[in-house]
């Protein structure tokens, strides 16, 4: 089902993305899509969308109600296109495919670091220099902790997964010895 949400979401979200650069404002509908795809995954407002029951014009009103002043024209008018298409549910993928839209533009890389403790700034700092090296593009780095890792971390960045935890390493141990 993903899967044909992300191919529903891509054309709007192509269109988005050239508004917005064509108007220099590539953050500002960051936010607006970040805002609107939050709403529509709120375990009160989705089922409301995924409902038959509900009707465009109620599924718009829905949303511009819960948005209220902190959506643009180009917002509302955003929000009442999809409500017509009945392609708000689409919300969440499409901010995401924007954001993958609006990061190849900018040359940055949105990526994921798990350890079992927290990192301090100065490591967090060397690894992103390292990683946007290694990736010929700028890194942000987000930190997540998984207290079930014995040690070391886990690096997601795009379809790029390096699995330096203890964990890892012997499931990779054992899969050799098991050759």
């Amino acid at each position: 089902m993903a899967a044909d949400f992300n191919t529903i979401a891509r054309p709007y979200a192509q269109a988005v993305f050239k508004l917005a650069r064509d108007n220099g404002q590539l953050g500002h509908w960051s936010d607006t899509l970040g805002l609107l795809a939050a709403v529509a995954r709120d375990d009160r407002v989705h089922p409301l969308l995924a409902s038959p029951r509900l009707s465009p014009g109620e599924a718009q009103e829905l949303i511009l109600g819960i948005c209220g002043e902190h959506l643009d024209a180009a917002g509302r008018n955003l929000v009442r296109l999809l409500a017509e298409k009945g392609r708000l549910i689409v919300l969440p993928f499409l901010a995401a495919q924007y954001e993958v839209l609006r990061a190849t533009e900018e040359g940055t890389l949105d990526a994921t670091i798990v350890s079992a403790k927290p990192l301090d700034e100065q490591l967090q700092a060397t690894l992103e220099a390292s990683l946007g090296q290694r990736l010929q593009r700028k890194v942000r780095l987000m930190s997540e902790i998984d207290e079930t890792l014995m040690g070391g971390a886990i690096i997601r960045a795009g379809d790029l997964v390096i699995d330096g935890s203890v964990r890892g390493r012997l499931n990779r141990l054992a899969a050799a010895l098991n050759r």
